[in-house]
């Protein structure tokens, strides 16, 4: 009996080889720049490590704003989820984080989210929404490089997006009220506990 030919079996990568990598390979034969992704990752990852760093600081600083504090440590946690799941991402493409995180942290694609000098909670939710904006244009753009080309990062990024999508709709919503006395519902409803996040969790993202 004839056996059935294996059409995946081989390819550019020579049997054994562990300086190349098929996964690459396949996404570069898509049309992906993978060094450019690469650079975008790192700087998207950078941007993560910053933010949780500073969204604790912020958080510090909400004091007498209990429900501000308990939505921002959801921001916050879900961040370090985000930097953590985008690093081996970046190494099975075959690049590394910086090994200095002073460079680490000067590469970050996005703002510093400092502790603005009058620290009210309506300057505090600026703040913190302006970030999720930076990051929400960043997760766009990997999003859009990746589509139809390497599901992989796509789905990841995807993911990810939906996650600030959700956090700037949760800033508008405070930000509103504590400065404009507005309404403007986010959708969100309470979690379990902070950085409980639906994707993040409930997709296999959340890994504290």
């Amino acid at each position: 009996m004839a056996q059935k030919p294996k059409p995946h079996a081989s390819g550019k990568v020579k049997p054994g080889d562990v300086t190349q990598r098929v996964g690459v390979e396949q996404i570069k034969s898509r049309g992906v720049n993978v060094e450019e992704l690469i650079e975008k990752l790192i700087d998207a990852a950078g941007a993560e490590f910053t933010t949780y760093y500073y969204y604790t600081i912020l958080r510090m600083h909400l004091a007498g704003h209990e429900d501000y504090k308990e939505i921002c440590e959801d921001a916050r946690l879900e961040d370090r989820a985000h930097f953590e799941l985008i690093t081996p991402r970046i190494y099975e493409l075959g690049g590394s984080i910086p090994h200095d995180i002073r460079e680490f942290a000067d590469r970050a694609g996005c703002p510093d989210a400092y502790l603005p000098d009058d620290p009210s909670a309506a300057n505090i939710l600026t703040t913190l929404l302006e970030a999720e904006r930076c990051a929400i244009r960043t997760w766009s753009e990997i999003c859009d490089l990746t589509l139809g080309k390497d599901p992989r990062t796509h789905d990841m990024a995807s993911r990810i997006l939906q996650e600030e999508v959700e956090h700037e709709a949760w800033f508008i919503e405070l930000l509103a009220k504590e400065r404009d006395g507005e309404i403007r519902p986010s959708g969100h409803f309470r979690r379990g506990t902070p950085g409980d996040a639906p994707y993040s969790k409930n997709l296999g993202f959340y890994n504290p």
